[in-house]
């Protein structure tokens, strides 16, 4: 059987097939998660009580692993919410394993997190972090480890759940890499009140 009849029988012949996490970690506004690996999530161990968390788990497990996703589906699903949740969960522990925190070092090393905004920084690169480890409390945040201040980001992934990241990571981050750790910054910003005569 030829490629070319394969191709005619899909039901979006114009829609290339990837896997869910390829796909997922590649849309605008997700540029902050990494792919968590198949084997990972493959491993009930890494799952241990997330099915208490997220409704209809199993379902949402499935689309995660489907080797052969068609994006085309994903408006049509009734609880793509459910699925963004639970690899959102799972993202926030995978980025406190040995390889996850690899693959956020390489991001943060290239700055695609974003820099602190304050001028004593001197473009210090930031680490995403949440507010909360509930999923939906609270939007993702930066953390500047060079001031030690949390910012709101100033990009589209700004509407990523804080839940996929967790409240610990940027200090779980240090802990494992301390040579990263900047030093405080030497001068501090002092306002001055003027008045005129």
């Amino acid at each position: 059987m030829s490629g070319n009849h394969y191709l005619s029988t899909r039901p979006f012949p114009s829609a290339p097939l990837c896997s869910w996490i390829h796909w997922y970690t590649g849309l605008h506004g997700n540029d902050f998660l990494c792919r968590v690996p198949s084997d990972y999530i493959m491993d009930r161990f890494n799952l241990t009580g997330l099915d208490t968390l997220v409704p209809d788990f199993n379902h949402s497990l499935e689309v995660i692993l489907d080797p052969e996703f068609l994006s085309e589906e994903w408006d049509k699903m009734m609880d793509n919410n459910l699925v963004e949740s639970l690899y959102g969960l799972i993202h926030a522990r995978y980025i406190l394993t040995s390889h996850g925190m690899e693959n956020m070092c390489r991001k943060y090393e290239r700055g695609e997190f974003g820099i602190c905004p304050r001028v004593y920084c001197k473009g210090q690169n930031t680490l995403p972090v949440g507010l909360s480890d509930e999923w939906g409390h609270s939007k993702v945040k930066l953390y500047c480890p060079r001031c030690r201040d949390v910012y709101q980001p100033r990009s589209r992934c700004s509407l990523l759940d804080g839940a996929m990241f967790g409240t610990g990571f940027p200090h779980m981050f240090f802990m494992q890499m301390p040579e990263l750790r900047p030093h405080p910054p030497e001068e501090k910003y002092v306002g001055r009140c003027t008045t005129r005569p």
